[in-house]
Parts: C-alpha cells; structure tokens; sequence
C-alpha cells in the first residue's frame, strides 16, 4: 500500500486506506467540486509507525491508562525515515512552504452511522516540512485522547481495528467561513441549509469560540427563510511564517450577503445530491470571493425518513412510542405488526391486497413502526378527535398535533366524517360492541365472564398441533396474527363504558374528573397488577439470594440447583407469566421464560425492601382510598338529588370493575406474540438443521415471506449478519421522535418547553414525592434502590416490577391512561409522563421533586449527586409521608 495518495486518487471506498475525512475529499475532488488541493498520508504509515512505537501490546494490555500509554509512545518515537522522506516530497509538490492545514482521517470517523467530528485534532497554517512532520505524529497521538477512547467504546468500535490517516491540505486564507448543514439538525428538516458563518478561518465558528451569523435557506429554491446576526467578536486568522492567532472584531451587519448564502445553498444541494444523502459541510469564502469546500460528512443525528405512504407531505406517529418500545424491532417483529395490521384494516372494510404488507397507513423508519395519520390531519373529524385520543394516551403528541393546522401544506381536505363513521360502524360490528356495551351496563358479571372465555379460546389457539411441519407452522403463524386482533380488541367495548360511566359519575357530581383520580387505585381485574403482586408474593416464599448476583442465581436456576421451594416457586411464576417480557410486542424479543435474569433480578430488589413498603400493603391502602374517593363522589352527586347518588354508586362500582380489563387486550395479544414465537423458533431449527441459519434465533431476522422462500429453496441466510448489525447500531439511537412529517421535521422540536424552572409534563398519578432519580434506558438488570424516582423513556408492562419499588415515575412519553399512568396510579405512585427529554435533563443521583397533581418535575442541582441521601417521600394520594435514607449506588 503506498503512504501518500493525492485527492484526485482517493474515492469513497478507500475508507481503510485514507479514513473518513480524506475518502469524503477525495470523492468530492473527483466529482468536480471546489475543493483545496491537497493529499492523504495513509493508514499504512501510521500502521508502521505504530508497530515501531510498540503500540499493539499496549492496546493488548487495555489499561485503565491505555490512551495516555498510546499517545506517549506515539510522540515519543521517531517516523521511520522512508516515511518522513515521502511526506517531505509530498509537501514540497504543493509549493514552497505553502501554508497547509494538517487534519487527521481516522477510519471510524465521518461514517453514516456515527460522526466521529472534532475526536481527532487539527492543525492550521503550518510551513515548512519540518512542522508538518511534528504535526503529523500530532494527529495521530489525538487518535489516542481520553475523548476518542471513550467514543469508540460507546460506539461498540474495536481500539485495534482503528487506524488513522493524515489529510494535508493547502490552506484557504479564508475571509468568511464556516459550517453548513444540508438539513435542519435541529428540526430534522431535509432540503433546508442551515449556515453559520463567522469571519476569518472556520475554527472559530467550529470550535464555538464565537457566536455567528446564522442563516436559513431553502436548498431547492434558495429562498432565505431565517437570518440572525451573530455577535462575532473573535476571528481566528492565520499568522505570516505558521501558526493562528485569536483577534477581536467589530464585526457589524452579516458577514456574508444574500447572494452568497443563496450560493453556498446551491453548493450544499450539489454536495447532498452527489452523496445521495444530507451532509455536514466546512466551507471557507476567500479573498477573491471563491467558495472552498473543506469537508463533508454524513448527518448521523438526522432521524431517516419513513417508508413513503403517500404524495405530498406526510404526518407521521410512532407506534414504537405508543407501546413504549424504543428499541428497534427485529424483521420477524414487524412483520408480525403488519400482519396486526391487517386484522386491524379489515375490521375497518379497508384490507390491504396482501395481509403481510399490512395496512396502509403503516410504514418503517429506523427499523421501528409509524402510523401515517395525514388523513385524519386533513379532516375536520380527524382534527377533532385525534387530539382528544393522544390527550389521554400520549399527552405531548395531543399538543403536536393540534399545531399541524397551522401549516398551510396540511390544509382540510377531507370535510365529511361519513367515511370515518363507516369505518367506526364496521368495526363496532366486527367486534360486537352493542352487546358487550349492553353486557357491561346491564350483566357486569356476564362481561367479565366473556373475557375470560375469550382469554381461554386463544390460548387453545396459539399453539399448533406438535406434530405440525415447518410449512403449517408458518401458516399457523400468519392466521394467528391477521385474523385474531378483532377478537383481542372485543374487551374493549366493556372497558370503555367502564371509563364512560366515570365520566357521567363526574357529571353526576360535579366533581372533575382530575379530582376523581383515587376512584381507579387498586382496581381488580388488572392481569399486569396481578403478574406484579405475584412476584411480590413469590419474593416473600423464596430464601435469600446472600451475597449471589443475579447472574449467578439465574445460572443457578437454569442448572435446577436452587433450594426446590425456590427453583419451584419460580418455576411457577413463569408457567403462568414467563410469556411476558420487555418490548414484548417484538416477536424478536426474548420473554422471561427464556432468559428470567429480569424477573430474578427484579426478585433481588424486592428481597431488600422493607415492611413499610410491602407492595400488597400499599395496594390495600389503594383500595381503601378508592373506597373512601367513592363514597366522596357519591355523596357529592347525592347532594344534587338521590337517584343522582344511587346512578353515581352504581357507575363507579361498575368503573372499578372494568377498568383493570383495560391490560387485558394486550396481555392476550402477547400470549398469542409468544405462541408465534415458540412457533417460529421451531421452524428456525429447521433452517438451522437445512444449513440456512446458525441459531434458531435468526429467523427472527428474516421476515414471513423470506422463512417461506427458505424453506422453499433453502437459501437467504446470508442476509442475517447484516440485519444484526444495523439492529445493533439502531439500539443505539437515543432520539426517536414521537412525530415527524415526510420533510423529516419534527414537530416537537419547532415546540421545545424552556429548560429553565420545573420541568413541566402531564399530570398521571397524585401526589408529591421527593426523591434521588434513577435513570434507567433499559429495564433489564436495572438496580433500583426502594424509593428512588424511575426517570425514563417510555414503559410496557415487562416494566412494571421496578414499579414496586420506585418512588415515584417520571417518563418520557406517554398521556394520562397511558399504560404506565394507570399501573403508577394503581399503585399509588406519584407520576409524571409526556416529560420531553427526561432522561436528558435528570441524571441518576440528582434529588428531584414530582408533583404528580400538577404535572411538573423540579430537580433540585444544589443537592449531592451520590453518597447517602435524606428525602422525605410524601404520597399524596395516600395520605402518608415516610423519612427515607437511600444510598444512590
């Protein structure tokens, strides 16, 4: 491999040999671009040098002091000499001492799925060879920083597998310069440039040294949309003889006219188009007026846009925040959703041609599922009622929503609501709503005797016969999933008229129905309650886990080498709920019964808490406050007449009886998701067994009609890696947004709340509590002290455990009847959900405050972040107040 390549001979696919930075340079160069002449010292080189430094034992030995060992080793030896002789004749190609900008290229940087952007360092203005020498072991030194280590290990990046080349590049003695995104960062909107530009070099706007002019332009039209002056009191220039100096400026009006930012945005677009995909440019403007390109990289921050559904601008919900699954789904998952789907499209008279393309209306983005709701966003009846939906579900998104009739692109289209109550009039019949409504009102016990009827037809359903071939099992699956969602959702009906007699006993009394929230703790007929209870239950049979980790225990367990009452009592719990899990409606997704490291270390929890505490203690105490709330509504409603207090009790009896069916639905829909998945674990032996997959697990990374095609010609695993890997990186994405159009705007960023004073969310579960915070991304093997607030993303019912023992929940999404919502208020926890980037703005340790009444978070920074705590923790739902010493681990 040569050690220096000029830009004209480096393209995209030389990542390995060059690295990001130079590839991206060398690429644009050849397509035509304005870019400064220049060349690339190759990853060979710094190989070669990094093999003389000694430098692979030290990576082998991965200290805790591995990037200072690196870097010193790097610096403290020499380049091997037919190395610094070809960057010397390279130098000297570009002219006599010729100012160069000396840039490290590492090989993990500037790629489409992480931007590695200022790890490594720069230098500017350097001359001479001499210079550029020291510059270069520079450059790859800072492959080496703190900063750079720690990335690459978040990033899941292999230290030995990271090399580094060397960009030198003539330096653009620069009037104007800086930045340039192709597509709005902050909004996510695409074809729109943002610039900032600052004057002299662009370190300055860069480094954000310097607060500059920002200016926002349409990338097909030019159209300048936004303009905002910076202050710009510091510009970097370049010194005679080497070097940069910082200087004050009296910069006043814009640094750059209308016409040149209406060039940089013809630029920007030729850059996007040859790439294919919006770009993070550096840019410098100099004396003569030119435009220089300097860099170009992917926007790895940018959400990518939805499967298209649909001409014209689109709106888009996530299914993924409305099930509280932020994590990606695996192939076989969202096939399985879209076969959900279907059911879901046929009850409404509009089925899809092929049931495994799902309903229209659904589509994929960022391996995770979205609704499009551009219908409803250009109805009046859509307009009405979608809000009023989301504002008990999804509370911010209610907020959201409304504001898209603001844009003259989402303009009514769709007058008439008699599509709309056809719809709802075909679904109502598919799933005999007038009966279980006249059940619910008239024979409650009728009700919840059809409910479990139903949840014993389908778990007679959900398995097909053992002796079924790899074939009937895949059909099997497919019928289970299309056909059984009318039956699922028939519980509902009861539901809702348990809520809607809640609502005329509010009426009835006089009462809000915000102050009626006691009336629904502790409700019966909760099967996620239930689930929560029994393993509270199954904690106080078992014996100590001493000094065991979890890990240990369920290595224990699976051996059956736990005392028996233990191993048994366990081994119960999940007969009954080990279908359940974390991001259950994933098909793809392990339950408890196949790894129970969750519910063991959930067990863990519970074995350290304290008798004040008992979950089933305070789940009386719910019920008795509930009690109490009702006869307070009664009495209210009795005041305005007696038969008004008798239709009241009679209301609010039948509300508590129907309001814990409202988990119901789901937990059917899991059972039958589980039975899929046995099923299908099945076939993936097969494969296994016919050499298409390694694991059975893999099936779950093809979908329904490549395991048919396997099955059929006994081809298609190769694709398998792939899918895990890009599954893999997707996990990693801390930002999905709740909605988003077709443009890649997100909504709620248009809306940010101030981050100043409480942080305000909405109102889910009474009381006040004042707590150390806990935030937790992923429930699995989460550690929470008894007491600590659970700050989180979003919550299914594979949640739920940690529930027993937090103090109090603040989330990220979510509405007032949002899962989460309803178990926290059973329970009595004080909860706010629909927080807008909680877990960004509360750390673990901080001492925060949750008023659950009034919907607001406050984070107390002046408290300690670790050591042992004081809080007072007050529920005010329950009446009680208790000191609370919690060591915040």
């Amino acid at each position: 491999m040569k050690t220096a390549l000029e830009f004209p001979e480096i393209h995209a696919g030389m990542l390995a040999e060059v690295g990001g930075k130079a590839a991206n340079l060398g690429e644009l160069t050849r397509a035509g671009l304005p870019v400064p002449p220049g060349w690339a010292l190759t990853t060979e080189a710094y190989h070669r040098a990094a093999e003389q430094a000694g430098l692979p034992e030290v990576i082998e030995r991965a200290g805790e002091d591995l990037a200072s060992q690196a870097r010193d080793r790097l610096l403290g030896t020499s380049i091997p000499p037919d190395v610094a002789e070809r960057i010397r004749k390279a130098y000297a190609a570009l002219g006599e001492d010729v100012p160069v900008a000396v840039r490290s290229s590492a090989t993990a940087e500037d790629l489409p799925f992480a931007s590695f952007a200022g790890q490594q360092d720069t230098f500017l203005n350097v001359v001479g060879p001499e210079e550029v020498l020291l510059a270069v072991r520079k450059c790859w030194a800072s492959l080496w920083t703190d900063r750079a280590v720690a990335y690459r290990e978040s990033n899941g990046i292999d230290h030995a597998a990271v090399r580094i080349a060397v960009v030198v590049q003539t330096m653009v003695d620069a009037e104007v310069a800086g930045v340039m995104f192709t597509a709005n960062p902050i909004t996510g909107r695409r074809r729109e440039a943002v610039i900032d530009a600052g004057p002299g070099l662009g370190e300055a706007v860069v480094s954000g040294a310097v607060n500059p002019d920002r200016f926002v332009a349409d990338l097909d039209s030019g159209a300048i949309r936004e303009r905002a002056a910076g202050d710009k009191k510091i510009a970097i220039r370049s010194v005679p003889g080497g070097g940069t100096e910082r200087v004050e400026t009296a910069a006043d009006g814009f640094c750059l006219t209308d016409g040149q930012v209406r060039d940089l945005a013809r630029l920007g677009a030729q850059v996007e188009a040859h790439y294919g995909a919006p770009q993070d440019t550096e840019w410098a403007l100099d004396a003569h007026g030119k435009i220089w390109l300097t860099q170009a990289r992917p926007i790895t921050t940018l959400y990518p846009l939805p499967q298209a559904t649909g001409r014209g601008l689109r709106v888009y919900f996530s299914v993924n925040v409305a099930q509280g699954v932020m994590g990606p789904f695996t192939p076989m998952g969202a096939a399985g959703m879209r076969l959900v789907s279907t059911g879901a499209a046929r009850m409404t008279g509009y089925p899809p041609a092929d049931p495994l393309d799902g309903a229209g209306p659904l589509t994929e983005a960022g391996q995770r599922l979205w609704i499009d709701l551009t219908t409803a966003a250009r109805s009046r009846v859509g307009r009405a009622l979608v809000p009023r939906i989301f504002s008990v579900a999804e509370a911010r998104s209610a907020g959201l929503f409304k504001a898209l009739a603001d844009d003259p692109r989402l303009s009514v289209i769709h007058p008439s609501p008699r599509p709309f109550l056809r719809a709802v009039r075909r679904a109502a019949r598919q799933i005999g709503a007038p009966r279980r409504v006249w059940w619910a009102l008239t024979r409650p016990d009728r009700a919840l005797a059809y409910t479990r009827e139903l949840g014993d037809r389908l778990t007679g359903a959900v398995d097909p016969a053992p002796s079924a071939t790899p074939y009937e099992r895949l059909e099997h699956a497919e019928r289970l999933l299309s056909r059984s969602f009318p039956m699922i959702l028939s519980i509902m009906p009861i539901v809702m008229t348990g809520y809607g007699l809640f609502a005329l006993a509010s009426r009835l009394s006089g009462i809000p129905i915000s102050d009626m929230q006691d009336v629904l703790r502790s409700v019966p007929h909760n099967p996620t309650t239930e689930m929560d209870m029994e393993l509270w239950r199954l904690a106080t049979r078992i014996e100590p886990f001493g000094e065991r980790t979890a890990a240990e225990v369920t290595d224990l367990y699976r051996a059956g080498e736990l005392p028996k009452a233990t191993q048994d009592a366990i081994a119960a719990f999940l007969a009954t709920y080990g279908h359940r899990g974390v991001a259950e409606i994933d098909l793809g997704v392990k339950r408890w019964s196949d790894d129970p490291s969750h519910i063991i270390g959930v067990l863990a929890n519970y074995l350290r808490m304290d008798d004040r505490m008992a979950p089933d203690a305070l789940f009386e105490r719910g019920a008795a406050d509930a009690r109490a709330a009702v006869e307070r509504v009664v009495a209210a409603a009795a005041r305005r007449g007696r038969l008004r207090g008798a239709v009241a009790r009679r209301a609010l009896e039948r509300t508590r009886r129907f309001a814990g069916l409202r988990e119901l639905p789901k937990y059917y829909a899991v059972l039958m998701l589980a039975g899929v998945r046995r099923s299908m674990l099945v076939v993936g032996g097969h494969l296994v067994a016919k050499g298409v997959l390694d694991d059975p697990q893999d099936v779950f990374f093809l979908d329904f009609r490549e395991v048919r095609k396997a099955l059929d010609t006994g081809e298609g695993g190769e694709v398998v890696a792939g899918r895990k890997a890009v599954h893999e990186q997707e996990s990693r994405r801390r930002h999905v947004p709740r909605m988003m159009l077709s443009d890649g705007t997100e909504p709620e960023a248009l809306s940010m709340p101030a981050a100043d004073g409480a942080i305000a969310g909405t109102p889910a579960s009474a009381g006040v509590v004042t707590g150390p915070a806990r935030v937790v991304m992923d429930p699995t093997g989460a550690h929470l002290e008894p007491g600590e607030i659970l700050v989180c993303p979003s919550t299914d019912p594979g949640w739920t455990p940690l529930f027993l023992t937090a103090g109090g929940l603040v989330m990220e999404m979510g509405g007032a009847m949002s899962h989460g919502a309803v178990v926290a208020r059973e329970y009595g926890i004080p909860a706010v959900v629909g927080v807008a980037h909680a877990t960004e703005r509360v750390a673990t340790g901080q001492t925060v405050t949750v008023d659950g009444a009034a919907g607001t978070v406050t984070v107390d920074d002046t408290a300690a972040a670790d050591g042992a705590t004081g809080a007072v923790a007050v529920d005010g739902a329950a009446g009680t107040a208790a000191a609370q010493e919690t060591t915040s681990a």
